[in-house]
């Protein structure tokens, strides 16, 4: 089967790809919207379970930050489509949004799909196509675009094309990274694709894994070399996950991957000190057990003590061993050996991705001409806040952009 009613195709439903279907059609252009899966937006669904986090309301040069070395290649993006230009566009869709405690911006209905179905209905208004159950698999020897479809092999000739196939994060929604091969097989610099806001395994004793799995640390402040973050951590089966952890995955990531394992430190208290700490831990304890202790003297949980006695098991001590000051010493730096890193199914989002040195200002690709890319397959990633689609949303917009002016549309 052969089509050659696309002007533009863009290759992924999801938020890079919608918005710039959204800018193509109101530039004037015919755009069909290609995507493997039965319908829009299913990763953009699943991060709404958690109460949709569009975005960040902290100044733009923290924000910017957030990206690490990606920032310069990202800041004319999100310039274009900032934090509150988002949260404009939400509101005109008939989603205004509110700003939490923690400065993270939601829509006030607090979910994905009543911002997806108003979005889906004003590209359907502006002419937008939907093409489902289009796997994109390269191009033929005419330049066509090809895909696999329940109904047989597609080829579709397009003016230009915006690939917007996310990460390798979330297979079964979608972003399996299949396209990195198809890229580099035409000589595009291609990072590795790695995970990122992810979780790490450890080698909990048995006791402590059966007792702690799922309870949360609050409150902690977690460090690896000279980075420390401050939040929350949540203790799994297989090691610990969470918004602090994913905050320092890229350091911890590294760390493991280059050396085999990290050492991970955590402050039960980060606001008091060693010497106060000890003060506290030198009154005199009684009948009370060491846990009873701890949990009164230093206002200590339950897991913050067994995550204290698995450190003190590792040295080859026990807590009831330790003095006061080492015990004050140990509750704001426990050490926590973390062996792997979690698979990149189970991944919030990915690192690695196609070199912003493959693509011109436009975010065209320099060695396809008439071939853009935008969202989460690009090489940048950035920790949970919103700033995950807060960059989606703006090269999704830029990408869009760039195919009007290469067309002079």
């Amino acid at each position: 089967m052969t089509t050659t009613d696309t002007h533009i195709a863009i290759i992924g439903a999801g938020p890079a790809g919608l918005m710039a279907a959204e800018v193509l059609a109101s530039g004037g252009a015919r755009v069909t919207v290609y995507d493997a899966m039965p319908s829009a937006g299913r990763k953009f669904l699943m991060a709404g379970r958690g109460g949709l986090n569009l975005t960040h309301s902290e100044p733009l040069p923290q924000f910017m930050a957030r990206y690490r070395e990606a920032a310069p290649k990202l800041q004319q993006a999100i310039d274009a489509f900032s934090p509150d230009a988002l949260r404009a566009w939400s509101e005109a869709l008939g989603e205004p949004t509110f700003v939490g405690s923690s400065g993270r911006v939601f829509p006030k209905a607090f979910k994905a799909s009543p911002l997806l179905r108003a979005w889906l209905r004003r590209l359907d208004a502006a002419g937008v196509r939907f093409a489902f159950r289009h796997r994109w698999t390269g191009w033929d020897a005419e330049g066509r675009l090809e895909f696999q479809t329940p109904s047989g092999n597609a080829a579709v000739t397009a003016s230009a094309a915006v690939l917007a196939l996310g990460g390798a994060s979330w297979p079964r929604l979608g972003s399996d990274g299949g396209w990195a091969d198809i890229l580099t097989a035409k000589g595009v610099a291609i990072s590795k694709l790695r995970p990122a806001n992810s979780g790490f395994t450890v080698a909990w004793s048995d006791v402590f894994r059966d007792r702690f799995e799922g309870q949360p640390l609050k409150g902690v402040a977690l460090t690896i070399g000279t980075h420390t973050v401050r939040g929350e951590a949540m203790i799994t089966r297989s090691g610990i996950e969470g918004g602090a952890i994913y905050a320092l995955s890229a350091e911890l990531r590294e760390a493991v991957l280059g050396l085999g394992q990290a050492t991970l430190s955590i402050a039960l208290r980060p606001d008091l000190d060693t010497s106060g700490l000890t003060t506290r831990l030198s009154g005199t304890r009684g009948k009370q057990s060491l846990a009873n202790f701890l949990r009164k003297a230093a206002q200590l949980s339950p897991v913050g003590i067994g995550l204290m006695q698995e450190a003190a098991i590792a040295s080859g001590r026990t807590l009831a061993a330790l003095s006061p000051a080492e015990l004050a010493t140990l509750i704001n730096a426990i050490p926590v050996q973390l062996t792997g890193v979690a698979p990149i199914d189970r991944a919030i989002s990915t690192a690695g991705g196609l070199s912003f040195d493959e693509l011109d200002a436009n975010f065209m690709l320099r060695k396809l001409p008439g071939v853009f890319a935008a969202g989460e397959m690009l090489d940048w990633e950035a920790p949970t806040g919103g700033y995950l689609l807060q960059a989606s949303f703006a090269t999704g917009a830029a990408a869009g952009r760039g195919v009007l002016r290469w067309l002079n549309l």
